[in-house]
């Protein structure tokens, strides 16, 4: 059993207590990891709206909503599985996005160097790009599972500039960070810039199910898509909250009608096989534009736990193995 428990809130109540993720203990220097919650709270890479550098505290503070058994992948308890604590926040320069990414690249670095598998919370989503490159300096080249209604494959923004919420994955793709070969990206819908902004992603050599696409296939119909597509290899899972509909996660970055509801995304989720998690993040997360009881934050920290889920039942060799 681990040693890194969440606060039992059937003793403690759970209003009571610093807000780290499901009330897990801090990490502290010399902790023996399996995996750790990292917030990189950086939204400089927004093209619209901002307000997602508050979002790592937001999904912290719904967080403690969930319990630590998963029905959904045999009753693991994702905490006796693992040992996980709360790594707090990446520092940041706010309005600098450059400078932003060197403090959370080597944020994400350090934990990757002790051999902890990185859940981070955005941010908006130029912050993967940072992650990837300290997980890839370990782990190599890596298999993505993207999710998102937006494929961030854009190759500028503004003038020629690289970097941004909408270019992480094609930025990824040009540094040999990412192999697109052995990766998919799930959800694109909606209105473009240009005729290519889906298309642009099979060009660099991605597998891309559109919304329309997954709902057709179902959800175990997108696992083994997925889980053909990664193999064994490294995977680096990002789940963007507009992946879901508007109307079931009002509160993100940049929302797109006509999504999955919160159940169906969930079940897509739940339907995966177990993978290679090299590292993960769950991003956009945008509280100045949750609704009332601040769901798009529960159903990010309930994104989150299932992706620990995930990586559970993969290192315990368990019946979702």
């Amino acid at each position: 059993m681990s040693g890194f428990l969440p606060v039992d809130s059937l003793d403690s109540p759970r209003f009571v207590g610093l807000a780290t993720f499901m009330r897990l203990p801090q990490a502290q220097t010399g902790d023996r990891l399996d995996a750790a919650i990292l917030g990189l709270p950086s939204d400089s890479g927004s093209p619209f709206r901002t307000g997602a550098r508050f979002g790592p505290q937001a999904v912290r503070a719904m967080s403690i909503m969930l319990r630590p058994i998963n029905p959904y992948r045999d009753h693991v308890n994702v905490f006796e599985r693992l040992a996980i604590a709360d790594a707090g926040d990446a520092s940041v320069v706010p309005g600098y996005l450059e400078d932003s990414f060197e403090r959370l690249e080597a944020s994400v670095d350090q934990l990757v160097t002790g051999g902890v598998v990185p859940l981070s919370i955005g941010g908006d989503h130029s912050v993967s790009l940072p992650a990837l490159r300290a997980v890839a300096r370990r782990r190599g080249p890596l298999s993505l599972v993207h999710f998102d209604a937006h494929s961030d494959t854009w190759r500028t923004y503004f003038g020629g500039r690289k970097y941004s919420a909408g270019t992480p994955f094609r930025r990824g793709a040009e540094e040999g960070i990412i192999d697109p070969a052995s990766s998919i990206q799930l959800g694109m819908r909606g209105s473009l810039f240009r005729a290519d902004d889906v298309s642009q992603s099979v060009d660099l050599g991605f597998q891309v199910l559109t919304t329309d696409e997954m709902l057709e296939l179902g959800s175990a119909g997108v696992a083994a898509q997925v889980a053909e597509r990664v193999g064994d290899r490294p995977v680096y899972l990002t789940f963007d909250l507009d992946f879901v509909d508007p109307a079931g996660a009002p509160g993100v970055q940049t929302p797109e009608a006509g999504g999955p509801t919160p159940r169906e995304a969930l079940a897509f989720l739940r339907a995966l096989a177990p993978m290679n998690l090299a590292g993960a993040d769950v991003v956009e997360v945008n509280p100045l534009f949750d609704g009332p009881g601040q769901v798009t934050a529960l159903l990010g920290a309930t994104v989150a736990l299932e992706i620990l889920s995930l990586l559970a039942v993969r290192r315990a060799g368990g019946p979702d193995e």
